[in-house]
């Protein structure tokens, strides 16, 4: 550890948590010091530094409170962490989206919410950091030579379309049909990637879906499988292009199509690679797809295959407590109407093996959004306070944790779980989007 003089120009992200017991703790770097480079190269992003950090010997530069430079080199596992949290988990700043979808969600928003509700995000490392999907449209040459030099994957690319053209209107960017010969550097790397289809009535359907789902073909075996999912519509559309809600017959074709295309790929390939979310089954009233067809849950993320995961786990739990006794009296669940019929099935499961518990499971319409919007994920505090109040709520009302943001209490309105908890007079418990979890929660 030398102290050095204050010359080098360099970008400096704040430490805000050293790890007990760390290398960063035993060298006592602490909370308020700015990490300035890693063995001579200046920090831009997570990437930068854990790319640099994969050494046996690392020299990292730091400067604390007070002014002064170190320089530390450090012996360590090729692997080891040095026990550093910074102020930006990105260490950079999160880049924006370019494009004007015409389904984009966050232009549907209503005014007023918070203000983190209307960023739009669509930076590639928050692919890798928490698996979401971008449209390559901001990605300069230097991104994708940095994907391919650090081996980053899997990429998720939201690619709507493979028709340039179309894929340009759809974005409302010039630049987007271009963008996607990034995914033939990405293939020619053998860099791992997941596509999303965003389906609008009319637009990217049909003959277009067909002919992006056999363009996305070619990228096989690197671009590992593709989901369908159909377009949300809330109630504040004015003024933005007009789409319309898919019909039950009209899902049965796109489910028709992703069939005929599963049985190809299977054939040519080993793989389903192409995959409709459970919203399409559920508009169908279609069973869902066995377990083996969703080639290991590669997007459940984006819906696809969860509800078959949560059934098989949920049936294994049920086997397994045969013998076992629920605890006694009325319990409730909510959810939103299109996972409310699903959801009901599996507490009748319970109900014919428990027969000492009793639970009512509450559909939710979305007034917030608008009726179109069916899903649990999307509904708001006071959706729920408005539909439930004054209903037989039981000792204990379930609610599954894709109402909340990772890591809070709050819903998307931002009445918190605690407030609607007192309104209700009812306990709340947030159940996890797995079948034991929920087996476990009817239980107790």
């Amino acid at each position: 550890m030398d102290k050095r003089e204050g010359t080098m120009q360099s970008r400096e992200h704040k430490i805000t948590h050293i790890e007990p017991g760390s290398i960063a703790d035993e060298l006592e770097i602490k909370p308020g010091d700015y990490l300035l480079s890693v063995n001579g190269v200046q920090i831009e992003d997570v990437f930068d530094y854990h790319y640099q950090l994969n050494e046996e010997y690392v020299t990292i530069v730091t400067r604390s409170r007070d002014g002064e430079e170190w320089e530390y080199e450090i012996e360590k596992d090729y692997e080891d962490d040095l026990g550093i949290e910074f102020e930006n988990g990105l260490m950079d700043q999160y880049r924006s989206c370019s494009n004007k979808c015409i389904f984009c969600f966050i232009d549907q928003m209503p005014p007023g919410m918070r203000e983190t509700l209307y960023f739009k995000d669509d930076d590639s490392r928050l692919s890798f950091l928490q698996g979401n999907y971008i449209t390559l449209t901001n990605m300069k040459d230097r991104d994708i030579d940095r994907i391919i030099t650090y081996k980053l994957a899997p990429v998720n690319i939201s690619v709507h379309t493979m028709d340039a053209k179309l894929r340009c209107k759809m974005l409302n960017n010039r630049f987007a049909g271009e963008a996607l010969k990034k995914m033939q550097r990405l293939y020619e790397a053998g860099i791992e990637m997941n596509g999303q289809i965003v389906l609008c009535k009319g637009v990217n359907d049909k003959e277009a879906l067909a002919y992006s789902i056999k363009e996305l073909t070619k990228y096989l075996p690197h671009m590992r499988s593709v989901s369908v999912v159909p377009v949300g519509l809330t109630k504040y559309r004015s003024g933005l292009y007009p789409l319309e809600p898919f019909t039950k017959e009209e899902a049965k074709d796109v489910l028709r199509m992703i069939r005929k295309w599963q049985e190809a790929c299977m054939q040519q390939w080993g793989t389903h690679f192409i995959h409709a979310s459970d919203e399409w089954y559920l508009l169908a009233e279609e069973d869902l797809p066995p377990a083996d067809c969703y080639d290991g849950y590669l997007q459940l993320e984006n819906g696809v295959g969860m509800l078959r995961l949560l059934l098989e786990e949920f049936h294994e739990a049920l086997r397994a407590g045969q013998q076992k006794t629920a605890c006694a009296g009325k319990i409730s669940a909510a959810t939103g109407m299109l996972a409310a019929p699903f959801i009901k099935k599996l507490a009748e499961e319970f109900m014919q093996q428990h027969t000492e518990r009793q639970i009512e499971v509450f559909a939710v319409r979305n007034d917030f959004f608008g009726e179109q919007i069916t899903v649990s994920g999307l509904l708001t505090g006071q959706d729920l306070l408005r539909q439930l109040k004054g209903r037989d709520l039981g000792d204990t009302l379930l609610l599954p944790c894709s109402l909340l943001r990772s890591g809070e209490d709050l819903f998307l309105d931002d009445m918190t779980v605690v407030e609607l908890k007192n309104a209700l007079q009812v306990n709340i418990v947030i159940v996890n989007s797995n079948g034991q979890d929920l087996y476990d929660a009817f239980m107790e």
